[in-house]
């Protein structure tokens, strides 16, 4: 075994257990997790191989130097009978752009001394075509380089094709085309049989006239060691291009030609053997992910107290190889949250005053407020279609917003009142995260924006805002009251017969959400949760007692899970740091 293999082989628990999550914004979004470890494995093979670390060197090896100096003899005798044009003056390499020693037998160059750079005529929109000869964007390069294939729109005619075909810079067998713009320099190599054009600026072609193995120079340009250098004095502002002066400029290393086959043919072995890290991975992740999916639904499903805690024990046996990724633990969240207000949470109390005597008068006392004209008599939400998906406990009732409390209540103050100002941005889709807000002249925002003061309930009504769970309850506000962005429903308690709190529980778990979604209405991209739905839902209803145990329940179990999740992102950072580690003492 080599030294490379025994490097991946015996590291391989550091390389499978790097892993952490894809920044992305919205709540549920944490399934996608990156492959860090293997991700930092590839790396390291490339960076071995363009620094000559990956094969052993044969010193019956033509040098490269001999290479470069044919390619040079060659350049000059195409430019001279004007089969090609001569090229500004490249600079040779210099000591100090030398970022390491390389093997014997190698040498530096800058890439335009070993091929072509150019570009290709330019093309115009309305020649674009359904059919023909493709064109090809930066995108599409980029899906070539990744796939190998691309399902491509653009095309030019075969005419066009055969005029920009004269000045010779079309793609062939072995040149490379480097994406310009976007992700600058992605490689791909053009395969036989193959015909097609190019985007200028967009996409660069290296003529490869001289030979050079086009995977190495492939590999050579998937590196660190290349992105860093294209990066370094990429042109452009908010968006980086790659330059034909800059791609000519650049300086590589260069192997003998025999070691360039050797080093492409040992990193393909060696990319294989990722992917099959990276599948076996990946299917072990996805294989965490539904049992856990499983073993939570089980809990939120189970009929009986006795299969209840069945699955709790069944849970609580295997708590740690469960709940070891940032995901598992955010399920376990939306669990907790929607066992909450299926009364599995606490235990309850006989005792307390059942709940349906608190409706009868919560709806007496609503009903008075109406005829003494304190609060609106607001239209009555159309009942839901379905019944409840899960039977209560003894003591609590079902009911909806609407009969407990006001639906899109409205403030009256003075216009020169300081009051508090909540655009969409301020409200988190994550429970426990306490509400900011701007402060402003309530002139300023009582007209064209949502009321609300200390103590209601809001819910984000426009997607993706309420399928991330976007609500809140309204705390701290500035002289008790406030305003807000239009896309939010608000909820008002009367006669205090429901904790906020608990409210927003109810609004942030999994099910309320979930069984909403098909329910909105609206064009894509512009759908928003009715105001039926919001108000007119199944609301579970426990004692008030029982409310605020419910709540401070909750708050204990969200502590417990965000220790965790701390926990486990101090080890997860190590394990990165370890991986890095790693890489570096390899290439050191």
């Amino acid at each position: 075994m080599g030294s490379v293999e025994k490097l991946i082989t015996e590291n391989l628990d550091i390389w499978t257990s790097a892993i952490q999550a894809k920044s992305s914004a919205g709540r549920g979004n944490g399934k996608k997790q990156e492959l860090y470890g293997i991700k930092k494995l590839r790396e390291l093979i490339l960076e071995l191989a363009v620094r000559g670390l990956l094969v052993p060197q044969d010193p019956n090896d033509e040098p490269a130097s001999v290479l470069i100096e044919k390619i040079s003899k060659e350049k000059a005798r195409l430019v001279k009978e004007g089969k090609i044009k001569k090229s500004k003056v490249i600079s040779s390499a210099g000591d100090e752009e030398k970022q390491f020693m390389l093997p014997k037998g190698w040498c530096w160059s800058r890439l335009g001394e070993i091929g072509i750079v150019a570009s290709s005529s330019r093309v115009q929109k309305k020649e674009w075509q359904d059919k023909g000869v493709p064109f090809y964007r930066a995108r599409e390069i980029v899906k070539l380089s990744q796939n190998g294939h691309v399902d491509n729109e653009l095309y030019i005619t075969e005419e066009l094709f055969e005029k920009h075909s004269k000045n010779g810079l079309v793609p062939e067998k072995g040149d490379l085309m480097i994406t310009g713009v976007g992700t600058i320099g992605v490689p791909y190599v053009v395969p036989d049989n193959t015909q097609f054009y190019f985007k200028d600026a967009s996409v660069l072609i290296f003529k490869n006239l001289f030979e050079l193995y086009p995977k190495f120079l492939f590999y050579l340009m998937k590196s660190p060691l290349w992105n860093n250098e294209i990066h370094e004095a990429s042109m452009g502002t908010t968006v980086h291009t790659l330059t034909i002066g800059r791609a000519n400029s650049a300086m590589i290393p260069i192997a003998p030609i025999a070691e360039q086959r050797r080093i492409a043919t040992k990193t393909y072995e060696l990319m294989a053997m990722c992917d099959q890290l990276e599948q076996h991975q990946k299917t072990s992740i996805a294989a965490h992910q539904t049992l856990v999916l499983t073993l939570l639904e089980a809990l939120t499903t189970a009929s009986e107290r006795e299969g209840f805690e069945a699955a709790w024990k069944r849970i609580a046996e295997h708590f740690d190889t469960l709940f070891t990724t940032e995901w598992s633990i955010d399920q376990l969240k939306q669990c907790i949250l929607q066992l909450a207000v299926m009364g599995k949470l606490v235990p309850q109390d006989p005792n307390d005053e059942p709940a349906n005597e608190l409706l009868e008068i919560t709806m007496d006392v609503k009903k008075q407020l109406i005829k003494d004209g304190v609060i609106r008599n607001t239209k009555k939400p159309a009942p839901p279609n379905d019944p409840p998906s899960y039977k209560l406990p003894d003591t609590w009732v079902w009911t909806n917003l609407h009969e407990i409390g006001e639906i899109g209540p409205r403030n009256e103050n003075e216009d020169d009142s300081e009051a508090s100002f909540v655009p969409m941005q301020l409200i988190s889709e994550y429970y426990g995260v306490p509400i900011e807000h701007e402060v402003k002249q309530w002139g300023e925002i009582r007209s064209g924006f949502t009321h609300f003061k200390e103590g209601d309930v809001v819910l984000a009504k426009i997607t993706p805002c309420f399928q991330n769970g976007k609500s809140a309850v309204m705390k701290d506000l500035t002289n008790g009251f406030g305003a807000g962005t239009t896309e939010l429903h608000v909820y008002r308690s009367i006669n205090s017969c429901t904790v906020p709190e608990y409210v927003l529980i109810y609004l942030k778990s999994p099910r309320f959400i979930c069984e909403g979604i098909p329910k909105m209405t609206g064009t894509a991209g512009q759908k928003r949760i009715t105001r039926d739905y919001f108000a007119g839902n199944h609301f579970p209803l426990p004692p008030v007692s029982e409310q605020n145990q419910i709540v401070a329940k909750v708050d204990e179990l969200m502590a417990i899970c965000d220790n965790l999740k701390e926990n486990l992102l101090n080890a997860k950072q190590k394990e990165i740091l370890f991986a890095e580690v790693v890489v570096h003492q390899a290439v050191a």
